[in-house]
């Protein structure tokens, strides 16, 4: 392995970009709380370590040069976050009058599925394939063995994510009383399901050779 730094420094810009995952976070501390951001992180782990194994015995590999299977895992991702950009948009009309009579029911089923939301909506998007495929083999000497080398620059991916996750989470948890305010989470879960809807229909117009 080379450059090792400045894959640490590549990776921090990288994950600090809003995206699929950071939209989903969001959504999910503002809706369900901490537990339920965190909750959405672990999910978002799991995924990327699969991820890292993919690419370690070179499954990431067949996925990105297999146009079929590429298009499967496409779809499958964009209609996903799809379908939960117009969730979150349905979920307008109860954000106000009828907000705090639904708080206790969302609360309790929402947490249930934040892990399973947070899994999928990385698991499901090929890109994160590519990015492991076409990223990580340039830190590494050309010829060598790329078992180790891919193995801890997946888990230093994901363990960097973690940690700029938790503070995204725990930043959005301190400004909750203004974030949970009526006029501001509509104005919050609008945005949200907006990027959401907008990442699917990309997705879905990403070409395989991407």
């Amino acid at each position: 392995m080379q450059h090792y730094y400045l894959f640490i420094l590549m990776c921090i810009l990288l994950i600090i970009l809003p995206g699929p995952d950071t939209a989903m976070t969001t959504k999910n501390t503002l809706s369900v709380g901490r537990s339920g951001g965190m909750k959405t992180l672990f999910g978002t782990c799991c995924a990327l370590m699969i991820h890292t194994f993919a690419a370690v015995i070179g499954l990431s590999a067949i996925i990105v040069k297999s146009a079929l299977l590429f298009s499967v895992f496409k779809y499958a991702g964009a209609i996903y976050l799809t379908y939960i950009g117009f969730k979150t948009l349905w979920s307008l009309k109860n954000t106000g009058a009828d907000a705090g009579a639904e708080a206790g029911t969302e609360s309790k089923y929402g947490q249930k599925s934040c892990f399973r939301q947070g899994f999928l909506t990385n698991l499901l998007n090929p890109k994160v394939a590519v990015f492991f495929l076409t990223f990580l083999p340039q830190f590494v000497d050309r010829g060598s063995d790329t078992f180790v080398p891919f193995l801890v620059m997946g888990i230093t991916y994901t363990a960097l994510t973690v940690i700029w996750f938790i503070l995204f989470i725990y930043l959005i948890n301190q400004i909750s009383t203004f974030m949970k305010k009526p006029s501001t989470q509509k104005v919050v879960q609008g945005l949200t399901g907006i990027t959401l809807l907008g990442f699917g229909l990309k997705l879905a117009f990403e070409k395989a050779q991407s």
